[in-house]
């Protein structure tokens, strides 16, 4: 149960993070948001270290600066996937190839689930398509690029959770450190490369540093979550976190929450409560 509610708590955290970075791509180029939004969240991440502790092993650094690596592709996938939108379009799309990919590593590493949980996992699968779809779904199409683009997003969250899932039980905050220094490295030495590039707008500072902040507090959620529980359950717990992103997109943005949404957000309970049974 500890571990449910941590992975609920860390979707949370990042469908209001997502929310935000998207919002924040919107006024100035996307890795002029993750500029602020990955040292942000580093800074969040070092200053758990007294707290929390960390062992820098080589199982600890190997693996955090993949998930790092993995991250750095993720802010500025995802980011930019949400700024072309429509968000409750491709927003579903980035959660199911996120949740499907760390659900078959945790049931080729031998989890196992009992009957609620065989029946909670693809329910709760049903749940992110339809707390994610709004009302424009059917008629607002994505483009072609945005919709690759939020397959590559899916998919690099994927490999962070899985790679953060590797790291040694006993590391501390150390992946999450590691991760989180060589993502914000990748990004800066992009941004530099691409100085010219990005424009003249600048970022959002308060809205990026808030995205970056609330994504640390997701990771630490997660791997809080995934090393008391099994990988498949808190992967796919964690997927629903579109809720947040359209609920928050609902508030800020006026955009219709649409009947399918409302009866998203009961199938998801009901997924959640097998899990909890699991």
């Amino acid at each position: 149960m500890i571990a449910l509610l941590l992975a609920l708590g860390s979707s949370l955290a990042y469908g209001c993070a997502d929310f935000l970075g998207g919002l924040g791509a919107r006024k100035a180029h996307v890795l002029r948001t993750v500029m602020v939004a990955a040292p942000a969240s580093l800074a969040v991440e070092l200053l758990l270290w007294p707290f929390l502790g960390a062992s820098f092993d080589a199982g600890a650094l190997g693996w955090g600066a993949a998930s790092g690596v993995a991250s750095a592709a993720a802010f500025v996938l995802l980011y930019r996937t949400l700024a072309l939108g429509p968000m409750n379009v491709l927003s579903p799309v980035t959660a199911l190839v996120s949740a499907v990919l760390p659900v078959g590593v945790g049931l080729l590493q031998g989890e196992h689930l009992g009957l609620a949980g065989l029946l909670g996992l693809p329910l709760a699968l049903v749940a992110v398509v339809l707390v994610s779809a709004g009302h424009g779904a059917g008629s607002a199409r994505p483009s072609r690029t945005a919709l690759l683009l939020a397959l590559g997003a899916g998919a690099a969250i994927a490999l962070q959770l899985v790679f953060l899932h590797q790291a040694p039980s006993d590391s501390g905050v150390a992946p999450l450190i590691v991760g989180r220094a060589v993502s914000s490295a990748v990004t800066l030495t992009a941004a530099g490369l691409m100085y010219r590039r990005l424009g003249p707008e600048k970022p959002a500072y308060a809205v990026s540093a808030a995205a970056g902040i609330l994504d640390s507090v997701a990771n630490l959620l997660f791997l809080l979550a995934v090393r008391g529980g099994d990988l498949a359950v808190v992967a796919v717990v964690t997927a629903l976190y579109p809720a947040g992103t359209v609920l928050l997109a609902r508030g800020v943005l006026a955009e219709r929450v649409h009947r399918g949404q409302l009866a998203g957000l009961g199938t998801a309970a009901v997924a959640v409560s097998l899990l909890a049974l699991a």
